[in-house]
């Protein structure tokens, strides 16, 4: 009999056993705070939209100018995201592969936009872009703006999520060590090919995340866009600001819509991103 409920008991059993105790206050406590934090919040606006009916909630979420707002949000930060990639990967390359004078510094300055209040990085690069401003008067003779146009969009997006790219691939590349690219040499490899065969393969999954962490930091920026984008609907105006449109209209069934795309659109990049991730994982060895 003791043996049947010390069988059932097993069963029945969470986590294996462990010297560390208190799983069931750590578990009750994480899910506690994942569910007011972040559940409840996702699923009161998902009940909220829902009651509008498909009708109402397709009328409201086709409408010209949200297709826009949204249109403008999405693909600004799948540019900043990509781009960030490119240049986020060169920085921690540097930033682990070679020592120089000033080199702390320049490291904790890749943060400054974590610490920056939003407002003050939007006043700042609009001062630098604007037609009137260091950089944009560069470019004004040309006839290219920067500041108030999608291009400003872009380089707030970059500004931002820059930091997610950088400090996501530094440990891994920190991990790699040089004897794997010594003996890619030694064994005839060019360095291109130690690149793309040894050295991109264990950096993809953190790549990913990195893009899709700043992807993520880019579609739900207000602070930092809202100064340099201009916020002419149909150019550069973004979902965020155009939800805080509605509730100053106080329509709040059209700020709700605006939420719900913006969270099914996020959900399904971030969880084809994940997909691509496990498959990397799997195909080069790094998974479970």
């Amino acid at each position: 009999m003791s043996a049947a409920a010390s069988a059932t008991r097993s069963a029945w059993r969470w986590t294996r056993p462990s010297v560390i105790p208190g799983f069931g206050l750590t578990m009750g406590f994480t899910l506690t705070y994942f569910s007011l934090i972040i559940l409840v919040p996702l699923l009161a606006l998902a009940f909220r939209s829902a009651g509008l009916g498909p009708a109402s909630f397709w009328i409201a979420a086709s409408d010209a100018r949200v297709l826009g707002a949204l249109r403008v949000s999405f693909v600004t930060a799948l540019i900043a995201a990509a781009v960030n990639v490119v240049f986020g990967t060169l920085i921690a390359w540097v930033l682990v592969r070679y020592r120089f004078p000033g080199r702390r510094i320049f490291d904790a300055v890749i943060d400054l936009p974590f610490a920056l209040p939003t407002a003050v990085a939007g006043i700042a690069l609009t001062a630098i872009y604007a037609p009137n401003g260091t950089i944009g008067a560069l470019f004004a003779p040309l006839g290219w703006r920067i500041a108030y146009t999608p291009a400003g969009i872009v380089i707030a997006m970059i500004f931002i999520g820059l930091p997610f790219v950088v400090r996501t691939i530094q440990p891994i590349l920190e991990e790699v060590s040089h004897e794997v690219e010594e003996a890619s040499a030694t064994l005839g490899a060019t360095r291109f090919q130690t690149i793309t065969r040894v050295l991109l393969p264990s950096l993809t999954p953190a790549i990913l995340t990195g893009f899709a962490l700043a992807f993520a930091r880019g579609v739900g920026e207000y602070g930092s866009i809202i100064f340099i984008a201009g916020n002419i609907p149909f150019v550069s105006e973004i979902a965020p600001l155009l939800i805080y449109i509605r509730l100053q209209e106080f329509n709040y069934v059209g700020a709700t819509v605006i939420a719900t795309v913006m969270l099914l659109i996020s959900f399904a990049l971030l969880f084809a991103i994940n997909l691509i991730q496990a498959w990397s994982r799997r195909r080069y060895g790094y998974g479970n």
